[in-house]
Formats: C-alpha cells, sequence, structure tokens
C-alpha cells in the first residue's frame, strides 16, 4: 500500500465513520468535492495544507491521516513500520513516531525540513484544545503562531495551544529537523 493509498483509506474511514458524504466534508475543511474525491481514490498527492484542512474537517490530528486504515492497536512503533510522507509543495518529510491504532491523545512526529521551506496551515482552531510542542533536534526554524513569531534553534521548545494559523519556515540554507508533540482530546 503506497502512501497515497494510505491516506484515501484513512480519509474514506474516517469520514464515513462519522457519517459524513464528501460535500459536507467539502464544506467543513473548505476541500473542493473533487480534490476529495481524488484523494479519496488514492490518485492525488495532496499538499500538508490540503491534509491539515481535511484533518481539521474531520476533527481529527493531521497525524491521524497517516495510521494504517483499522490498525491493531500497538504499544510499540517500529523503525521500520513508521510511515513517511513527503510535501510535494515544501519538500519536507514527515514521519509518524507514535504507535498507530493505539488509544493514546499524544501524537509524536518527526520532520525534516528542507533549506528555505515553508509550510503555513490556516485552519486557525480545531475542534476541542490541542496542545502542541515543537523541539528543534537539529539547525533553526521559524514558527508563527496568528502574529507571534519564535525563532527556534537546536534543543529549543515551544509549548503552543493551537487556537489560530500556524507556519513554519527555514529561514537557512542548510536542512533543520524537528519533533512535534501533539496532545488532543479525539484522535478519531
Amino acid at each position: 500500500m503506497t502512501i497515497n493509498d494510505r491516506i484515501a483509506t484513512r480519509v474514506r474511514q474516517l469520514r464515513t465513520g462519522r457519517g459524513l458524504s464528501i460535500e459536507t466534508l467539502a464544506e467543513a475543511s473548505d476541500v473542493s468535492r473533487s480534490m476529495i474525491s481524488l484523494i479519496e481514490r488514492g490518485e492525488s498527492s495532496p499538499t500538508a495544507v490540503v491534509l491539515e484542512k481535511l484533518a481539521t474537517g474531520l476533527g481529527v490530528p493531521l497525524a491521524s491521516l497517516f495510521d494504517a486504515p483499522a490498525a491493531p492497536p500497538e504499544p510499540v512503533s517500529r523503525r521500520a513500520n513508521q510511515v513517511e510522507w513527503r510535501d510535494p509543495a515544501s519538500g519536507y518529510v514527515r514521519r509518524n513516531l507514535s504507535p498507530g491504532g493505539f488509544p493514546s491523545p499524544i501524537q509524536i512526529v518527526e520532520v525534516a525540513f528542507p533549506p528555505g521551506a515553508r509550510v503555513a496551515y490556516e485552519t486557525g482552531a480545531r475542534p476541542g484544545v490541542t496542545h502542541q510542542q515543537v523541539w528543534v533536534l537539529q539547525g533553526r526554524i521559524e514558527v508563527t503562531l496568528g502574529r507571534e513569531r519564535f525563532d527556534l534553534g537546536t534543543g529549543d521548545c515551544l509549548a503552543m495551544i493551537l487556537d489560530r494559523p500556524i507556519a513554519y519556515h527555514n529561514p537557512t540554507p542548510k536542512p533543520a529537523r524537528y519533533a512535534v508533540i501533539i496532545v488532543a482530546g479525539d484522535r478519531g
């Protein structure tokens, strides 16, 4: 199963599990019906921004869209089984570190962020309260939350509540690597 097939199955599973039509999800997420249909058929390589909009419309964290469909709960996430995905727009690579299907409100994601890359999530407030921490493992990044900007270097950790649009930028000529720790009420 390719990563696009996994995302397709997971989006369809979450949408139908919530009793949503494609049209209803399109309205809730501000993603077109045709794009949702393409994603659910595995015929599109959606960007991080589109996936974040879908996750918000479904009421789940973005990381849950990469979970294996109907994954049995496993307390250990083996490196060989951790899903990596490359954002076609920015080139960043995200890897879900947390065990898929395990009933936990905590998710950990590692991101390899190319030089000059920028990703902006405009969705703002999410359902419920979502806490997030960004821990820079290597390099330097800028995080903008609403109108606040934070310059982070290796070892720095930023704690926030995701209640405003957020943007990430690597302003340097070198790659950066960071971990994102997310705590949300419902993983879906």
